[in-house]
């Protein structure tokens, strides 16, 4: 994969964290979540179907050759959120706090930060914009 793809790739792993954990700010405390709780409510797949999304997200991730180590941190994350979501309304309220995928995607740029000098030249990899509240 050339440059230009894996920034698309980066690009579109953060689209996806972002609206899955923090795309909808909640008025008056400034809280973000985003569609992983809301689906989450849907009994029997709302957490299946985030799940899914969430194994997408580590499939593309996966592109960039990750080292063992950091893609089993991701894959944790989102086991975790999966196994602790499944529980009915507190694992919604875990999944609104926990955001796995905005782990992921910071684990992830921190990783390219060292191993992609190439990367960072175009696209800043500022961790900074990763929002984890």
């Amino acid at each position: 994969m050339n440059t230009a793809a894996r920034l698309r790739n980066l690009n579109r792993i953060r689209r996806i964290s972002r609206l899955m954990d923090s795309a909808i700010r909640i008025p008056g405390i400034g809280f973000r979540i985003g569609l992983d709780p809301i689906i989450g409510l849907v009994p029997g797949v709302g957490d299946a179907i985030a799940t899914v999304v969430s194994a997408y997200i580590l499939f593309l991730a996966a592109r960039f050759r990750l080292p063992a180590g950091v893609l089993g941190w991701m894959v944790f994350n989102i086991a975790l959120e999966a196994v602790v979501g499944a529980v009915p309304l507190v694992g919604d309220l875990f999944d609104a706090y926990y955001k796995s995928n905005i782990r992921n995607l910071a684990l992830l740029e921190k990783h390219l930060q060292v191993e992609e000098p190439q990367l960072e030249a175009i696209d800043p990899l500022n961790l900074a914009s990763v929002p984890t509240e």
